[in-house]
């Protein structure tokens, strides 16, 4: 596991353990080099983001108890894969997301202004 930096060189706060998230799934949005999803942004959902990502065909809000996945509704956080995030920018749906929370690999794809812009936990 790589260490737990934030993007803005801070350590990484947690994210959701209610829904638990992240890779590991400790919480958190740590990433290694498994990680090919590169699971590391702290995003808020929301109803759109969702039916975005379900069309895509990464149905995140229907529960999978299989797997121990209640489903996500919106107004939980959740570790987005990276290029996800972006994706969802340039279509307009992107949800908010918690700088502290999401992890600094992130700025391998997504530039910090552009994170800056969907920022809930810094003012």
């Amino acid at each position: 596991m790589e260490a737990s930096v934030n993007v803005l060189g801070g350590q990484l706060n947690i994210c959701s353990r209610d829904p638990i998230t992240g890779f590991f799934r400790n919480g958190r949005c740590d990433t290694c080099s498994e990680d090919n999803g590169r699971h590391t942004v702290c995003a808020l959902m929301t109803a759109e983001f969702l039916a975005f990502s379900k069309y895509l065909g990464n149905d995140l809000s229907t529960p999978r108890p299989e797997y121990g996945f209640s489903g996500l509704k919106p107004k939980d956080q959740w570790c987005l894969c990276a290029a996800r995030f972006l994706q969802a920018h340039q279509e307009g749906v992107a949800p908010r997301v918690l700088l502290k929370s999401t992890h600094q690999r992130t700025l391998d794809i997504v530039p910090i202004d552009i994170l800056q812009r969907y920022a809930a936990d810094i003012e």
